[in-house]
């Protein structure tokens, strides 16, 4: 005796060992016996044998039409053996019931599923929408297999072309496009990146990287609504006696920040520090400040930026050489001998900014010796600069007490220039690309970063004592591992050595600092009065959103700047035939170039340690995944120099390794989407 039974959807026969009075004990062809309930035995039988059972049954149930099986069936619930009767002969023995069943269990759209063999047709509406559905599908695998078949012989489908961005890093999963290249990448044996650029999907690698990042951050294009700047809210007075001067690269046109300094020889010397003040103009939930928020920042670039306000915002509050600007003034009085800091005040007003200068202009005129008095000083402001470099010296020395240790800028600042005849227009990636280098710590630079420390931290401090809340940045600690973050009170920021630093000084550019200067503009306007009204309160919900938003989009904005110089980077080395490059070794085969911002893999410098400075031969690169590919030439020192204090990237993975969302692994291959497995 032989019995089929239904194991979870699947059928098998076997012969009957023994039998309970719930269940069966069935051996099948493999030798393997199996417990079955009796509640899913289907059919007994005594011949043929249970292999040719299946064999036959599978072959007569693709030979049942499921439409006239359709119109067979009684409308009310009956079993696989009521139907073979009505559909082949009355006598329908054990093969034409086991095909029945097999036949019936496939077509779900056709007959429901009672359990037991037992089954009930479906309604006719019900059938013709599966119908449609599974032709629907059909067309679609159809379509897919189309595609696929063009991927792999090096075609792109237009539809493929137009989902790139999506399939490679938020594919639909289910969606046909995505399907066709997983399919065609399986057939052909090629990585999806490596298959795409070889149909002709990817036009070029900078255009691959720029609307991939447009793709993700900017999907509805980087222009703005016409908005126009609003009028700054109230009258302000002008600051008497103020001269200020900006100090900036000469593409930087949101002008943040100038200086300002009067008292030199008198013993007691006024600082000014004055901040662009969009905060006076753009109120809060305003349709501009929803602008500025939806972005969070200004994107960089080499060559290009996108902006966090309109052009015509910018230039409407930014500090520019001949106007009076509205700004946000933080005047620090110090006593001229010692630098002592004997107060400070907070004030909105108009300022005159008299020059906008320009450090890659001036970097080789005003040097630490003319500032210093021991070479003549040849340019404007002069005094100003001097007293202005002294008192970052005594500013950073002091930090660097609180810190434990100096600041070191071992490392230059690396700066990219596009050669093209048009600036104003996206850059096309075929550029000859000139990168340049500044010492890290210039005296312009130092000038200006302790300037702006300067401000963070008293401004932070302020807010505090006015039981105002704004977002800080703090670090606990210099220990390894030991990361900044951001939050709405004020703790040390132990990499800087200030007792709190809030960003308050990039309104233009930074959403952080438009937040922050909302709430110094409340102190300010308010003064002591109780109780202070500002925007944002404490424990404010919509404060902790700004935070992780911000910290969010700025983290991926700084990476895709990282990124695409790695691009120009690469091709600077194409473009300057470059076959060699001097590095320091990192950690792990990582190593950094001596002349150029780049960390690549070197594959035998695993062993060597931190520092130790050896010389590679470049072997290739990949402008998609901007990798470089390089061999170890030799080993340039007997002992490795020093190694600088690293910041936290040093320690990352280079910036060349794409993430792809799209998993040729995890996808089903096309399959007959009208075929379910039955036995």
């Amino acid at each position: 005796m032989y019995a089929l039974f239904d194991d979870a959807g699947r059928f098998h026969a076997g012969r009957v060992m023994s039998e309970a009075e719930n269940s069966l004990q069935v051996e099948l062809d493999s030798g393997k016996r199996v417990k079955v309930k009796a509640a899913n035995l289907m059919l007994r039988f005594d011949k043929p044998a249970p292999a040719d059972l299946l064999a036959r049954a599978r072959a007569l149930a693709d030979e049942i039409d499921l439409d006239l099986a359709w119109q067979f069936a009684p409308d009310t619930e009956f079993g696989f053996a009521d139907l073979a009767r009505e559909y082949f002969d009355a006598k329908a023995g054990a093969e034409h019931q086991a095909a029945a069943l097999l036949r019936l269990f496939e077509a779900p759209h056709y007959f429901r599923r009672l359990g037991r063999g037992l089954f009930k047709k479906a309604p006719e509406d019900t059938v013709k929408a599966a119908l449609l559905g599974i032709e629907r599908k059909k067309q679609v695998a159809a379509q897919i297999e189309a595609w696929a078949g063009q991927l792999a012989a090096g075609q792109c489908p237009e539809p493929v072309r137009e989902q790139l961005y999506r399939i490679l890093f938020k594919p639909d999963k289910n969606g046909p496009e995505y399907k066709a290249v997983v399919e065609a990448s399986r057939r052909a044996q090629r990585a999806p990146l490596d298959l795409l650029a070889a149909a002709g999907a990817i036009s070029s690698p900078y255009q691959f990287h720029w609307r991939r990042f447009l793709f993700e951050f900017f999907a509805k294009g980087t222009g703005f609504p016409t908005l126009a700047p609003p009028p700054v809210d109230g009258e302000l007075p002008l600051a008497e006696g103020v001269a200020a001067f900006s100090i900036d690269d000469s593409a930087t046109t949101e002008i943040d920040d100038a200086l300002s300094v009067r008292g030199l020889g008198t013993g007691t010397v006024v600082y000014g520090i004055h901040i662009a003040a969009p905060g006076l103009a753009i109120a809060p939930d305003s349709a501009l400040d929803k602008v500025a928020r939806e972005r969070l920042s200004t994107v960089y670039m080499p060559g290009w930026k996108i902006t966090m306000l309109p052009d015509a915002v910018v230039q409407a509050y930014t500090l520019t050489a001949g106007r009076d600007c509205p700004a946000v003034s933080l005047y620090a009085t110090f006593d001229e001998a010692t630098l002592e800091l004997k107060g400070h005040e907070t004030r909105l007003e108009r300022v005159p900014i008299v020059a906008n200068l320009r450090h890659d202009v001036l970097d080789a005129v005003i040097t630490e010796a003319s500032l210093t008095g021991a070479e003549p000083a040849a340019y404007d402001f002069a005094p100003e600069l001097a007293f202005a470099f002294r008192l970052a010296r005594h500013l950073k020395a002091a930090r660097e007490v609180v810190r434990g240790k100096p600041e070191t800028f071992n490392r230059p600042d690396y700066s990219f220039k596009l050669d093209r005849a048009e600036a104003d227009t996206e850059p096309t990636g075929d550029e000859t690309v000139l990168i340049g280098t500044r010492r890290r710590g210039a005296p312009l630079d130092l000038i200006v970063a302790e300037a702006m420390i300067l401000a963070n931290c008293t401004w932070g401090g302020w807010l505090a004592q006015h039981g105002v809340p704004a977002i800080y940045r703090s670090q606990a600690s210099l220990a390894p591992g030991i990361k900044v973050k951001m939050g709405t009170k004020p703790a040390p920021h132990a990499g800087m050595g200030v007792p709190q630093y809030a960003w308050s000084t990039s309104p233009l550019r930074r959403y952080t600092d438009l937040v922050n200067q909302w709430q110094i503009v409340a102190v300010a306007r308010q003064g002591r009065m109780a109780p202070l009204v500002a925007p944002f309160k404490p424990k404010d919900a919509a404060l902790f959103s700004v935070i992780g938003a911000f910290d969010a989009a700025y983290s991926a904005y700084n990476g895709f700047q990282q990124q695409i110089e790695r691009y120009w980077t690469l091709r600077h080395l194409q473009q300057a035939g470059v076959a060699e490059l001097d590095a320091a070794v990192m950690k792990e085969g990582l190593v950094r170039a001596e002349t150029l911002p780049l960390v690549f893999r070197v594959p035998g410098t695993e062993g060597l340690p931190r520092g130790a400075r050896i010389r590679a031969r470049v072997a290739g690169m990949d402008l998609l995944t901007l990798e470089l590919h390089a061999t170890l030439l030799a080993r340039l020192d007997a002992e490795p120099a020093p190694a600088d204090e690293a910041p936290e990237d040093d320690e990352a993975e280079p910036a060349g390794t794409l993430q792809l969302a799209i998993d040729v692994a995890e996808a089903e291959p096309v399959v007959d989407p009208a075929a379910e497995p039955a036995a």
